[in-house]
């Protein structure tokens, strides 16, 4: 699991395909922190990937055709910067949101503008994904855990500070390009307990007269 607070900066310094998958290779140098290792899982973009190897400061993923047909990383070249994530510590704090790393969708950014000391970014997304998005919640961007500004339809926008900003690959965003996009948990595990709620036949549904046909009995007050 992940917060959605990058850690760090990696180029992307290789990648080579085989069949349908790809084998990314990124030149990562964690701050302040132990060794990259095999087998541990670290965020790309906000995709969760697992080491296969280490070298150095290269490290090596590999990525199936799954997911480089729901994430971004179908869409890198060599020499691109990726923001980096490594999976949360029980005995860190918990700075961003729950991030698991499983990207939703691709979003498509239809303009960054820049006010004063921030920028605005405009995302467009799938409108089916609708419900899982709300004004002043939480949203993960290619890994960055953001808050919600504001939506309208099938685009939201999020408001980037100056030190999200240099300290991200969103520095180099612009109108056009696509992003990663991962929605809440909390909102998705909601739909779905309540559309089972509200989908129940009259008969199977939960009513006072069911409950009492059940044993339950009124406290009197």
């Amino acid at each position: 699991m992940f917060t959605g607070l990058i850690r760090a900066i990696g180029k992307v310094n290789s990648l080579e395909k085989k069949g349908k998958s790809m084998v990314i290779a990124v030149d990562i140098v964690p701050k302040n922190d132990e060794p990259f290792r095999v087998d541990e899982s670290i965020a790309i973009n906000g995709v969760c990937l697992t080491v296969t190897n280490v070298s150095k400061s290269r490290v090596t993923f590999d990525a199936v055709e799954e997911t480089l047909m729901k994430s971004t990383l179908g869409h890198l070249k060599v020499g691109d910067e990726v923001n980096i994530e490594r999976a949360m510590l029980a005995t860190e704090r918990f700075g961003g949101h729950i991030v698991q790393g499983h990207v939703d969708t691709i979003g498509k950014i239809l303009s960054v503008i820049e006010e004063g000391n921030s920028w605005r970014f405009q995302i467009s997304f799938d409108l089916k994904f609708k419900n899982w998005i709300v004004a002043k919640g939480s949203i993960c961007i290619d890994g960055i855990s953001l808050t919600v500004a504001s939506i309208k339809d099938n685009t939201f926008e999020v408001a980037i500070i100056p030190y999200t900003y240099a300290n991200t690959i969103l520095k180099h965003k612009k109108a056009g390009e696509v992003v990663n996009l991962e929605f809440d948990i909390v909102g998705k595990y909601i739909e779905k307990i309540t559309a089972s709620y509200f989908s129940q036949e009259p008969s199977t549904a939960i009513t006072l007269d069911s409950l009492v046909k059940s044993g339950f009995k009124e406290s009197g007050y």
